[in-house]
């Protein structure tokens, strides 16, 4: 998870320890290429805005090296920084390795060097070449994404969990320009009030339109720099947010299919993390329509581990919402998928875990109700999987304050567990349990015993007067067959 995020002012940062640390990131980059078509075209040139201060350098009509930065004077620098954009403007089709060898060398030596220059702070980079920059990177990376597998196919879409990701074959030139863009948003000598300028709403828009991406290199820079965008660029957070719900919105009512979840997840762990009190009503909205609903989705095991971190969260910054999420998991609970069920354990435990008595008694009929059923499931990893919440010292103390209303409850399924369950480990685990709750309270464990029993004889009463009356039936049968063939 990302850390914390630290609210930064509206001044230029002149330090990248305070949020995240992740000042000098890289991801692994091989030189990957995939047999599919590739949807760049060929050639590019950068249109030259009108600047007082600066010209841009006519556009270029082929990728040819340039000098190095350190072989020009100072002064010819930023004239130098124009044209290496231009060259980086030019696009490549990466589904013929033998087609444009040198000039896709070309450009990556020159991203590189880019990427240097801004990262040595050799010079403060002027506006003319922040917009130019900011240029080369859209023509470069905002690209129509290639459909999954099913679109293509018209096969029946697979288990996301199953399919191959498809890895983006200009990954080699990708890199560089996402490390260009990272150096740039993360560089103190960067202005938020040129910049924002730049990295506008439909760049940010465009950005997130990314995360959909299927090669998980590139969601992960994604990641990185919307996160820093978001630390930066104050006038920003308000949008970037709701962009997400939005995303969000879309993949619960509509598509549920999307790669990026977990990383805009974890974006918003660090962000939730960072809200102040009282909690904002539009923050508690965002949990209730958004976060609790990505519990529907069958894709969930993918992006659970992020999205009950966020929902941990908001738990421990308000502790009056422990009813409204466990409320909300109740909700979504699964009926027949058994492992998405040993997943809403493990989130259901954590956030016990931040859960205050008084909320606790709010939702517990409800909830022990749920945990009842799960104690008797025939999945053993379920049964296994709720008997464990007895391991928990908060949970077993909320338990015990209220143990005349848990253990009614609970005290059928424990019976049922040790007579019939099939498992041993459950069977084991449940004489833990039910020997617990005696050394809880004698008095009323003998009291659920005495009614369970109770329970136990009138329903075998029932079950003797149900077989009585369907014999009287069937000798009536009888008799009536025998007097119809007399």
């Amino acid at each position: 998870m990302f850390k914390k995020i630290i609210k930064g002012g509206r001044k230029p940062s002149k330090s990248d320890d305070g949020f995240g640390n992740t000042g000098h990131h890289r991801t692994a980059s091989g030189n990957v290429v995939v047999n599919h078509a590739s949807r760049g075209g060929t050639g590019a040139a950068v249109p030259a805005p009108a600047s007082p201060a600066m010209s841009t350098p006519p556009p270029m009509q082929s990728v040819e090296p340039l000098p190095l930065f350190r072989d020009v004077p100072v002064s010819e620098r930023h004239n130098l920084f124009l044209r290496k954009l231009q060259v980086c403007c030019f696009q490549f089709d990466f589904g013929d390795t033998l087609r444009s060898v040198r000039e896709k060398e070309i450009k990556r030596q020159t991203l590189l060097e880019l990427v240097d220059f801004l990262q040595s702070g050799s010079g403060k980079i002027n506006e003319v070449c922040q917009e130019e920059m900011i240029r080369m990177v859209s023509v470069n990376i905002f690209r129509s994404l290639p459909p999954n597998s099913h679109e293509s196919t018209g096969q029946v879409p697979a288990d996301p969990e199953e399919e191959e990701p498809y890895l983006e074959p200009s990954w080699p030139h990708l890199q560089l320009v996402y490390e260009l863009v990272l150096r740039y948003v993360v560089s103190s000598d960067t202005d938020t009030k040129v910049a924002k300028r730049y990295i506008d709403h439909s760049f940010v828009l465009k950005l997130l339109d990314l995360f959909d991406t299927e090669d998980p290199r590139e969601r992960e820079y994604l990641k990185t720099i919307l996160h820093r965008i978001y630390g930066k660029f104050m006038v920003h957070r308000p949008f970037i947010r709701k962009a997400i719900n939005n995303i969000f919105y879309r993949f619960i009512y509509e598509t549920e299919r999307h790669s990026g979840i977990g990383e805009l997840l974890e974006i918003l762990g660090s962000i939730i993390n960072g809200f102040a009190l009282p909690m904002k009503e539009e923050h508690k909205l965002f949990l209730v329509r958004a976060l609790i609903p990505l519990h529907k989705p069958k894709a969930i095991s993918i992006y659970h581990q992020q999205l009950s971190y966020c929902i941990t969260q908001f738990v421990e910054k308000d502790y009056k919402l422990a009813d409204t999420v466990i409320r909300g998991l109740l909700k979504y609970w699964p009926v027949i998928n058994c492992q998405k069920e040993v997943l809403f354990l493990g989130e259901l435990e954590e956030v016990l875990e931040a859960t205050q008595p008084a909320e606790f008694q709010r939702c517990m009929v409800p909830l022990f109700r749920q945990i009842g059923h799960c104690l008797t499931s025939s999945h053993f990893q379920v049964a296994e999987r709720a008997l464990f919440l007895w391991n928990n010292e908060h949970v077993v103390g909320l338990i015990a304050q209220n143990r005349g209303v848990v253990l009614p409850i609970l005290f059928d399924a424990l019976e049922k567990n040790i007579q019939t369950h099939w498992n041993q480990a459950v069977h084991g685990l449940t004489v833990n349990v039910r020997k617990m709750f005696l050394e809880m309270d004698t008095e009323l464990f003998e009291e659920c015993q005495r009614q369970y029993e109770e329970k136990e004889s009138r329903a075998k009463e029932v079950e003797e007067q149900r077989e009585m009356t369907w014999k009287r039936l069937a000798d009536v049968a009888g008799e009536r067959d025998n007097m119809i063939t007399a």
